[in-house]
């Protein structure tokens, strides 16, 4: 069984920066995909970004510009640091781990709130 911890949502003016962190526990013995997704009322989970503990990553086109993933493989936790945040920013990021022996599992998400 795996857990997920996130940190570093908040309120932030437009403009201004977040870093998210996700921090996997329990039964990481394999390689694995993480990821952020964003959740917005009345709209599907969208994937923001996502790395792997064996070298890859990728950020959606539309953030790009603007937000940057990282990991540290040996605390298994990821970073999304997100800058010039803007008001349609605004969601609960949820973090996500894919292990790649099947089992995966969500966090209880972050709420990032981005004023004008």
């Amino acid at each position: 069984q795996v857990t997920l911890v996130e940190s570093g949502g908040g309120l932030v003016e437009a403009g201004g920066s977040l870093r998210l962190s996700c921090a996997a526990s329990g039964s990481i013995f394999d390689e694995y995909t993480m990821g952020w997704y964003r959740q917005v009322p009345g709209k599907e989970r969208e994937l923001i970004a996502a790395i792997t503990n064996y070298g890859g990553s990728k950020v959606d086109d539309s953030v790009k510009d603007r937000f940057f993933i990282s990991g540290d493989n040996a605390k298994n936790t990821i970073y999304l640091q997100m800058n010039r945040l803007r008001p349609e920013d605004t969601a609960v990021y949820v973090c996500h781990i894919l292990l790649r022996s099947g089992p995966d599992a969500w966090g209880q998400g972050t709420r990032v709130t981005v004023s004008p």
